[in-house]
């Protein structure tokens, strides 16, 4: 019998890798009614267009081939020009790299392709945006820098990053810090997309069960419209960190339970907790990254979701108390949904029922751009400062909640021959409950007029100004909602009921814009043709427009004991030729001229009766 060896010891057991900043919350493995409901849950998803057919990927995958096989033949060229070693030039490379919703693998049918163009140091910025914009330009498959085949159409967004390398070889991983050494900050920007989706895919324990969770959180998202980072919700690359965030706390669970886990965590999150899918790491390269402790603006975003590559940053900076409060409550209804899916009282389709906005509120204000030439850039104008109105209008002391709808509406047409092209936004509003008033007068005057300003500066800064560019605020009551939104089908309710109207939405949704902008929903039918705009009369009972030459005062009495209305305030926006939209900061812009600019000359109040 042998002797024990005395220094012998047990070998050591492999621990799990750990993923996240803290250990994860359940290492339960799934069971098979887990596996059940996940199964389920593909078999809801697939009439929402979210998953692409294997042929149409292929074709992407073709076309981005073609893409890479142009840069470096492009490459080659300007390393030629520049009187290059052959030696170089031979091995010079360059890259093309993807990155957001097709390199997370969760794009819908016909979304766009986010790419970079990666170039050694001897290649110049003005070289992408001259040498190879003709060399695309020459393509047979490139229509506009728009990428066409013959049963599909999708577009290629392309930003440019030249590293400070040589060469570029094939094996090149973005997510090398030392990368961003001798980097301009416009460089920097443009890896930063492809550095932090690499980044997420790498922090996730299970890649498959993450996309298939990304894929109904971000449909549900949509369908619930608080899916805009321009708007003040959130855009692609934040629904993905919280998503990844789960899957870190649940890393053995299924799509199934991770759905339901996301509502759980993320609806009792104490905010502005900020969510972290790993512990930042400082790189002594002087960049700025997002620390409280250091920058005191850090210190007031509200829901802060930070990206796990450096330079970190919050990419939710632009929620505002009212959109946060709106996103907590929908992830508690979430909560209450899935609790039902989870002990099979309900089906996958209950989650993804879109809700009825204008049965939220009772009241109507809408914001309008109005064009002759159809450009996203000019859409973008007003879009994005319409979070600005959001933010003056919850800094208003009678106000506790404003609520923009992430969906846009084709807005009415003027009745003039000349044709025209308008986007219409929803903004909802709750005023407070107040004690011991039987009238209470709001004015509206100042929160609307600072975001005409802040229009108007921005269009002179970015030269889209026109003389005849026109913002107009129209108060609506909600029984003239038919003449703004054809789509709306009016239901009356019984007499008795104080609502008066409900109001049912078509609800089919353009899934395929993955970006962070909000979606745009086509309208069935056409609007009617006696919507009065500017420069036309009003329709029979239409409340004058403000911002006309005739001086009144828009007061209007309420009856409501929550005080919850939905005001559409009718922004017109008229832009005449097409401009390109700079990033010129506001507040180096040229002042505001004395004239010929429109204002609102009249006071917009609004009186409420208990």
């Amino acid at each position: 019998m042998p002797f024990p060896v005395a220094n012998q010891v047990p070998a050591p057991q492999q621990q799990p890798k750990h993923y996240g900043i803290t250990s994860p919350i359940s290492l339960a493995l799934p069971k098979e009614s887990d596996l059940i409901l996940t199964q389920k849950l593909c078999e809801a998803l697939k009439p929402y267009g979210v998953f692409e057919e294997e042929l149409e990927l292929q074709r992407r995958i073709l076309v981005l081939g073609k893409l890479n096989t142009l840069v470096k033949e492009w490459i080659k060229e300007i390393s030629e020009k520049k009187n290059l070693p052959t030696s170089i030039i031979e091995n010079v490379g360059g890259k093309i790299f993807t990155f957001g919703s097709y390199r997370l693998g969760v794009h819908t049918k016909g979304a766009d392709i986010d790419a970079l163009c990666v170039a050694p140091r001897h290649v110049d910025r003005s070289d992408f945006f001259t040498s190879f914009y003709e060399k695309l330009k020459e393509q047979e498959e490139v229509k506009d820098l728009r990428v066409r085949n013959c049963t599909l159409s999708w577009s290629i967004d392309i930003l440019f990053a030249r590293l400070a390398l040589q060469t570029i070889p094939e094996s090149l991983d973005l997510r090398d810090d030392g990368l961003l050494k001798n980097l301009d900050i416009r460089c920097i920007r443009s890896l930063n997309g492809c550095r932090v989706t690499d980044e997420i895919l790498h922090l996730v324990p299970n890649i498959e069960n993450f996309r298939l969770t990304l894929r109904a959180i971000k449909l549900w998202a949509k369908r619930h419209n608080i899916y805009s980072n321009i708007l003040g919700f959130l855009g692609g690359v934040s629904w993905a960190m919280l998503v990844a965030r789960t899957c870190q706390l649940y890393p053995n669970a299924v799509a199934s339970t991770l759905v339901h886990k996301f509502f759980l965590v993320f609806s009792k999150w104490e905010w502005p907790n900020p969510v972290l899918l790993k512990q930042p790491e400082e790189c002594n390269l002087n960049l700025q990254v997002w620390d409280p402790r250091v920058t005191p603006s850090d210190r007031y975003h509200l829901m802060p979701i930070i990206t796990p590559a450096y330079p970190q940053q919050n990419s939710t900076y632009n929620v505002s108390a009212s959109t946060r409060t709106v996103m907590i409550e929908e992830f508690k209804q979430g909560l209450a949904v899935t609790d039902e899916i989870m002990l099979n009282k309900a089906d996958w389709s209950k989650l993804f029922e879109a809700p009825n906005f204008f049965q939220k509120y009772k009241y109507v204000l809408n914001c309008l751009s109005c064009w002759t030439h159809m450009v996203r850039h000019k859409v973008g104008l007003v879009e994005s400062k319409i979070r600005i109105l959001v933010g003056n209008l919850e800094k208003n002391e009678f106000i506790t909640l404003a609520h923009v709808n992430p969906q846009s509406f084709p807005g009415p047409k003027d009745g003039t021959e000349k044709e025209k092209f308008s986007t219409m936004w929803v903004i909802g509003i709750v005023f407070k409950k107040m004690e011991g008033s039987e009238n209470l007068n709001v004015d509206l005057t100042y929160d609307i007029q600072s975001f005409t300003d802040t229009v108007y500066r921005q269009a002179i800064s970015s030269k889209m100004f026109e003389s005849d560019m026109k913002i107009t605020a129209m108060h609506v009551k909600r029984k003239q909602l038919h003449q703004l939104l054809p789509n709306l089908v009016i239901q009356k309710r019984r007499k008795h009921s104080s609502e008066g109207i409900r109001f049912v939405m078509d609800s089919s949704l353009d899934l395929s814009l993955d970006g962070d902008t909000s979606m745009s929903v086509p309208s069935p039918t056409a609007p009617p043709k006696n919507c009065g705009l500017i420069g036309t009369a009003s329709p029979p009972g239409w409340p004058n427009p403000l911002g006309q030459e005739e001086k009144m005062e828009n007061q209007t009495q309420y009856k409501s004991s929550g005080h919850e209305f939905c005001i559409f305030l009718n922004l017109f926006s008229l832009f005449c030729g097409i401009q390109r939209i700079s990033s010129t900061d506001l507040s180096e812009g040229p002042p505001l001229p004395a004239s010929p600019i429109p204002v609102v000359k009249n006071s917009i109040k609004l009186r409420l009766s208990r």
